[in-house]
């Protein structure tokens, strides 16, 4: 009986151990599901240059590499899996320039380089045969009368799969640090950035009482070690003393400043940047608070004294129009965004804004922009689910419910949403002719969901 219990303990010990390790790679494998995207053309652009000469340093192509922000106040960033890179917005919220974003950046990408997240689940296995193999063997112990000896055995064995499977998350962590290293160096790009970020979370683990004598019970080396590491590496680099462009990092603190405006709580945002302070930054973050305030007289009064300055910048006119469509001023807003969408080149985030005020204006003489606008945005952006949701009003409007389900269809599947994504498929089928472009792209989304479904349902079984 008491053999029993013990093995039922330790049966129970398994498994959560099992289970940590699985919960571990889930999350970095699928870390968008429970975190929201925040998607900002000006950002958008800023990570896009920011990035390009570390992602060509690192042996990449631009193109199949995307830098994401997710809306996470912790300071973090990781990979997934593919070539993204995920940044949370409290990392570029607390860093105090470009280069230390740029630093994270190129740690990052040494993690896709290195393979490491396909590497990780060979860990997993690894630490999961040391667990099993303890588990046989102190099982195997108790069943000959030895039950002290069978838990030790079992303790023994979990206490090694953990410690086997955070020592090779250290080993790639440091791998990513060398890595990381050399893109900057390879790109010109000093060091500086990614040494005051080490020492930025070094001394937040001072603050929260983290302690700091051994890494063995850590997925991430200690602070003081990786500078140590690193910082002879970056001093000798003939970068070290290479500035940032005063422009991109002029572009850096706006773009700080108005994701501060955007998810800050406006009474923070306004402490942080005062009146008083007549800043590019400071007056961009002034205007998303305002306005998230419900304030758009303010905001407005903000807006218009960054175009006095700066009357063509696509930026501040897709706010200003933004600040009106919201404030219930759609058609104030449409040649604001026009000009905004002119100035970026036909921008797709900032198009979306604007055919979302020709909807808006619920006047049917707009509705033909809006659609052309809507077409040419899903043309170019396949990460816009809003887009395809105002595309399906304008088709619902005009009485082309084959093609409204359509773009629905289209919206859920980049939604995840399979079983919504199905039925409106099914539907876009039965209301469009058969054998056309727009059928055939209705039956393929109708196979990759149902296909997703069941996926989905052999994951509960196996569960």
């Amino acid at each position: 009986m008491a053999e029993a219990l013990h093995a039922r303990r330790w049966s129970g010990a398994v498994a959560r151990l099992l289970m940590l390790l699985v919960l571990s790679f889930a999350f970095v494998a699928k870390p968008a599901m429970a975190q929201s995207v925040l998607r900002d053309a000006e950002t958008e652009a800023l990570f896009r240059d920011m990035s390009a000469p570390l992602i060509e340093a690192a042996g990449l192509r631009a193109a199949d590499v995307r830098i994401v922000l997710l809306n996470d106040s912790s300071i973090n960033a990781f990979v997934a899996g593919g070539q993204i890179v995920y940044l949370h917005s409290g990392l570029i919220t607390s860093a105090s320039n470009a280069n230390e974003v740029q630093g994270v950046i190129a740690h990052e990408l040494g993690h896709v380089t290195g393979g490491h997240i396909i590497r990780l689940q060979q860990g997993i296995g690894q630490a999961g045969n040391i667990s099993i193999l303890s588990l046989l063997l102190g099982v195997a112990a108790m069943a000959v009368g030895a039950p002290e000896a069978g838990m030790a055995i079992m303790a023994g064995g979990q206490a090694a799969a953990m410690g086997r499977f955070l020592a090779f998350s250290r080993i790639q962590e440091n791998s990513a640090d060398q890595a990381g290293a050399s893109y900057l160096s390879r790109a010109g790009i000093s060091g500086r950035g990614s040494l005051a970020f080490f020492e930025r979370l070094q001394n937040m683990e001072f603050r929260l009482a983290i302690p700091q004598t051994d890494s063995y019970q850590r997925t991430h080396p200690l602070n003081r070690e990786r500078i140590a590491v690193l910082e002879n590496v970056y001093r000798n680099d003939p970068a070290w003393d290479r500035a940032t462009s005063p422009e991109l990092e002029a572009r850096f603190q706006r773009v700080r400043a108005k994701l501060r405006g955007y998810i800050d709580e406006p009474e923070r945002v306004i402490a942080a940047y005062p009146d008083t302070d007549r800043s590019v930054p400071a007056r961009y973050a002034r205007a998303f608070a305002w306005h998230r305030a419900a304030h758009p007289d303010r905001s407005l009064a903000e807006v218009d004294s960054l175009l006095a300055e700066q009357p063509h910048d696509p930026f501040f006119l897709e706010l200003k129009g933004q600040i009106l469509l919201e404030s219930g001023r759609p058609a104030d807003a449409i040649s604001i965004l026009r000009e905004a969408v002119e100035r970026s080149r036909s921008e797709p985030l900032i198009a979306t804004i604007l055919a979302h005020a020709l909807i808006a204006t619920e006047d049917p003489a707009n509705f033909p922009e809006a659609e052309r606008v809507l077409r040419t945005v899903v043309q170019r952006d396949d990460r816009n689910p809003f887009a395809w949701y105002q595309l399906g009003v304008v088709y619902d409007r005009a009485g082309d419910l084959g093609r409204a389900n359509l773009a629905s269809a289209e919206r859920y599947s980049l939604m995840n949403e399979p079983q919504l994504a199905l039925a409106s498929a099914r539907n876009a089928m039965a209301g469009i002719p058969a054998g056309t472009p727009d059928w055939i792209r209705a039956q393929d989304i109708l196979m990759v969901s149902r296909a997703a479904i069941e996926n989905q349902r052999g994951r509960r079984r196996r569960q």
